[in-house]
């Protein structure tokens, strides 16, 4: 009976020999178990997300020599997995050396030719290129090479035939986009589906999305049931990113039987190693549906994914600012089970604008958790500073004419912002021995409610992939599961949100920032996250119909209770469709990186280019016709 062993293993980016090592391991304990199979994830050697790594040839011999010692590492078992392959003879469209992303496979010291490849390995045939993924700059596809060879890729792309015990079996590799084939061409599966296979293994570097994994199942599941032969989805685990995002990799392996269901996936964010003998899978129960909420799977990304990062950047301690709102005390929360209450340090920065109010929430949060506090107010410093700024002359050194600069309030507002971050924030982290965060949420960063250099700054913005009400919920969240008391006052969470930069933000009065969440949470989301992303034309005509609440997906009637009138709505949409496409892309440009969890995260996810706001002729056709009703 062919037993076959999933192996989740965390992937290092960059790190071939700390990615060997935990191969080499996991083999052993998959033989130890009496497997006769193991299969790892894709780029399982190399890592994915590697930046313009891959141009170093040196980087490049790294990864075979390692793969050949994957190879000589196959005594009586049989070993999947991912790794760059070179053709040093030929080269890419850029002029650099061929790489293919590779699915190699290795018996008793030898690779096991694919039978119609021309390499003794499968190669990865779609290759992503929208949001994070950037296959195409760095790899030749199996489409490009069948072009090349005068042939077609259903003419290449084969199964892999395994002499195992005595037994042959035919097995069709995929690498992880190879199974999304919907909106492509080409479908790679459905060509070895003709095959007369006997399981499918498509291994894969699909970093965490919400909800991805529920749609994965349906879809691989559906790919099994309809081939009738078991499918064995092998991810991994770990931290990548391209410099501005960074992105947690869940694991989640999962093992479909010939009736597409679920009967084995692998834990979250943990290394695991699975057996499955292949003949009793179809008779194996299938594994009950989730009934986790989505903030469950969303708390679990961000632990995983700032205790990583922190400990890839060797930073053990942190300090945050705490203003008694909402996001530095969910971003106190989470730290705090991250490196400890002992390693975190809170620091209130009052000005005249902070009420008794905020200040007591700041301090029964930090009671809560336990951690170190301090309260360093900041009034003498903005007024120094300001004081500074006024009377100091300003020469003009052409005429010899001096004149003074007048400090606006809405300048005192992010001096204020400016002083908490770069002064107090900076120093106390300095002299803490750590580093301080970035708390905005996802809507801020949409429109740029931030100070540069102020509250944007940060060694990692934890929360930047949020919407304020899933900051919210992670809270209840928090208080409710992970620390299983009120760790985040309900103060804090009924409290009207507020910078408290002004009188104008005076909590005690109910005023709060201009962004009214409830609404724009998800207008900002239509701008970012929708496949089809939304714009100002868009908007109007849902309006214009009625549906924009439909549309946005948010609570019905909101419209009606904010904009009175059509004038109010579109003076509301093309103020913040000015800063979004505006200010805000500079200020997103040089915000910290962003841990993603969402279907599109601020940085290399959402590209973008600084060209100012547009709007459409139809926009303004519409805006027209509205105004004059």
């Amino acid at each position: 009976m062919l037993k076959i062993a999933m192996a989740q293993m965390e992937v290092v980016p960059g790190h071939p020999d700390v990615n060997t090592a935990t191969i080499l391991r996991f083999i052993e304990e998959a033989r130890a178990k009496g497997a006769d199979v193991v299969i790892f994830p894709e780029m399982a050697v190399p890592g994915y997300f590697l930046g313009d790594t891959w141009e170093q040839s040196a980087f490049l011999r790294d990864c075979e020599s390692y793969g050949r010692d994957i190879i000589a590492a196959s005594k009586d078992i049989t070993v999947m997995f991912g790794n760059v392959a070179i053709d040093w003879q030929k080269k890419n469209n850029d002029g650099r050396v061929r790489k293919y992303n590779a699915f190699f496979i290795a018996r008793d010291g030898e690779l096991v030719q694919p039978d119609n490849m021309p390499y003794p390995y499968t190669i990865k045939t779609l290759m992503p290129n929208y949001r994070e993924f950037d296959d195409t700059r760095h790899f030749f596809s199996l489409q490009k090479l069948a072009r090349e060879l005068g042939t077609t890729p259903s003419k290449l792309l084969s199964p892999v035939t395994l002499k195992i015990r005595g037994q042959r079996y035919r097995a069709g590799c995929l690498l992880c986009e190879d199974g999304w084939s919907d909106d492509y061409e080409f479908a790679p599966f459905e060509l070895l589906e003709k095959e007369h296979l006997d399981f499918y293994v498509n291994i894969s570097a699909s970093p965490y999305t919400l909800g991805k994994n529920d749609k994965r199942n349906r879809v691989f599941g559906r790919q099994a049931r309809e081939a009738g032969v078991p499918l064995f989805y092998v991810n991994c685990i770990g931290l990548q990113n391209n410099g501005k995002t960074v992105y947690t990799f869940d694991g989640s392996s999962t093992a479909y039987n010939e009736k597409g269901d679920v009967v084995r996936t692998l834990p979250e964010y943990e290394e695991a190693l699975t057996v499955l003998p292949l003949a009793e899978m179809k008779d194996m129960a299938a594994e009950p549906e989730s009934e986790e909420k989505d903030i469950a799977h969303i708390y679990r990304a961000l632990h995983y994914g700032i205790r990583r990062f922190l400990e890839n950047i060797h930073m053990k301690k942190i300090v945050i600012g705490i203003s008694g709102g909402i996001d530095s005390a969910v971003a106190a929360a989470l730290y705090a089970k991250v490196v400890g209450p002992e390693n975190l340090l809170l620091v209130n920065m009052p000005s005249v604008f902070n009420s008794a109010t905020t200040k007591g929430l700041s301090q029964e949060l930090a009671n809560n958790l336990g951690c170190q506090y301090m309260i360093i107010p900041i009034q003498e410093s903005v007024d120094h500073t300001i004081k500074q700024l006024e009377e100091t002359p300003m020469v003009n050194l052409g005429t010899g004419s001096e004149t003074h600069l007048k400090v606006s309030s809405f300048v005192a507002e992010n001096i204020q912002a400016r002083d908490r971050s770069a002064r107090v924030l900076a120093g106390a982290a300095a002299a803490f021995g750590g580093g301080f965060t970035c708390n905005a949420n996802k809507a801020e960063t949409t429109v740029g409610y931030s100070t540069l250099y102020g509250d944007q700054s940060g060694f990692l913005a934890a929360l930047a992939d949020l919407w304020k009400y899933q900051v919210y919920a992670l809270a209840h969240y928090m208080n409710d599961a992970v620390y299983g008391r009120e760790v985040v006052p309900q103060g804090i969470i009924d409290i009207v949100p507020s910078a408290e930069l002004s009188s104008a933000q005076n909590v005690d009065e109910g005023k709060g920032d201009p962004i009214k969440y409830p609404y724009h949470d998800y207008l900002f989301r239509s701008f970012v996250e929708r496949w089809q992303k939304a714009t100002p034309e868009d908007v109007l005509e849902w309006y214009k119909a009625g549906t924009v609440e439909k549309n946005l997906g948010c609570e019905e009637g909101l419209v009606k209770k904010y904009f009175p009138t059509a004038a109010d709505f579109i003076s509301d949409l093309e103020r913040w469709w000015n800063l979004f496409t505006g200010m805000a892309i500079a200020k997103r440009i040089q915000a910290p990186p962003i841990l993603a969890v969402s279907r599109r995260a601020y940085g290399f996810d959402h590209r973008e280019a600084q060209n100012g706001a547009y709007y459409t002729r139809r926009y303004r056709e519409l805006k027209a016709e509205l105004l004059a009703e």
